[in-house]
């Protein structure tokens, strides 16, 4: 009888870890899930899409686009804003970019000066939205329709062969293909994962972030400079839209002024089924990164199953009403 009871005692302590496991690590084990799940749907619906190849290639290829802006913007909304700027500021990206190859002929110059300009729009977006106290989905959709303009009016709507970067180093870096397979791009939005993803976990401005997010009345008792950790979390979503922009053009050898619309309702989507509560205080990296590939995968997959493109954008707003009415329930219950 004592050796029974001593012998429960292992198997109720890996119980409780493993409880404790699930309760941590819920939204992960959750998102994950479900992209078992329809992926499982797509494979039985469409075998001869699902089961080759291709698809894979295809998704690799064109959801780092959106994907890696979708990363740090996942801290922008644990925070309690939101941006939708940052289609036009792929477009403004790619702006300096050329502007800086065409003064200096060198395309590392050209590929800073893209990232730069990011930084400071996203910087100035966050400037307008803390320093005159207007709400961030107001003024980043003001922001988005200026700076969409600027770049038209600079270009007058013409686009730009990238031509010029054929054999050379940074397309190699950015969008080549690795091992003849895999699209660099992907390796890039790994990378940026685990960036984001030790920012939010492993250092000050994540654990700032996720306390501005849950109460910023209390963050700023607790001695966090949320003004400035506001504006930081603009800049960076800033940046990786240059970037996402310039990954784009390099792939496909041209630069359109309209460059960055559609992305809109993929990658606010992706973050809000990857478990980013709209309201802030909640959100991992790991949900969005498994999210941009589950959003990636729906348009295809509905074609491949014998369904219309139609179906698409239903779904997408189906997946961000529904995430946002699930994290207000939920909101209401812990009060």
């Amino acid at each position: 009888m004592t050796a029974r009871v001593e012998n429960s005692k292992p198997e109720r302590a890996r119980y409780a870890a493993l409880t404790q496991f699930a309760r941590r690590n819920g939204l992960q084990i959750g998102i994950v899930g479900v992209m078992l799940g329809i992926w499982l749907l797509f494979i039985i619906g469409a075998p001869e899409t699902f089961l080759k190849k291709d698809i894979y290639r295809a998704l690799m290829t064109s959801v780092p686009y959106w994907g890696v802006i979708a990363l740090p913007l996942t801290m922008v909304i644990i925070a309690g804003d939101i941006d939708l700027s940052f289609i036009s500021i792929m477009a403004v990206g790619m702006v300096a970019f050329w502007e800086g190859y065409d003064l200096t002929n060198s395309l590392g110059i050209a590929f800073a000066a893209a990232l730069v300009s990011g930084f400071l729009v996203g910087l100035l977006n966050g400037i307008i939205i803390v320093k005159m106290g207007i709400p961030s989905l107001i003024a980043t959709i003001g922001t988005q329709f200026f700076w969409r303009g600027v770049v038209e009016v600079v270009r007058r709507g013409q686009g730009e062969s990238l031509t010029l970067a054929r054999d050379t180093v940074l397309r190699d870096v950015l969008v080549s293909k690795v091992g003849g397979y895999v699209p660099a791009q992907v390796i890039w939005m790994i990378l940026v994962a685990l960036v984001v993803w030790f920012i939010l976990n492993r250092h000050k401005l994540g654990a700032h972030t996720y306390l501005i997010g849950d109460n910023e009345g209390s963050a700023r008792l607790m001695g966090v400079n949320v003004d400035r950790t506001r504006m930081l979390l603009f800049a960076l979503v800033g940046v990786a839209s240059a970037f996402g922009g310039v990954l784009q053009s390099l792939d496909v050898w041209y630069f359109w002024p309209n460059l960055g619309e559609g992305y809109l309702m993929n990658t606010l989507a992706a973050v809000f089924l990857g478990g980013t509560s709209v309201f802030g205080g909640t959100g991992t990296i790991l949900g969005t990164f498994v999210g941009c590939f589950i959003i990636g995968a729906i348009q295809p997959g509905i074609i491949a199953v014998g369904l219309t493109g139609y179906w698409t954008k239903l779904i997408y707003g189906l997946i961000i009403t529904v995430s946002v009415a699930m994290h207000a329930i939920v909101r209401r219950r812990m009060e």
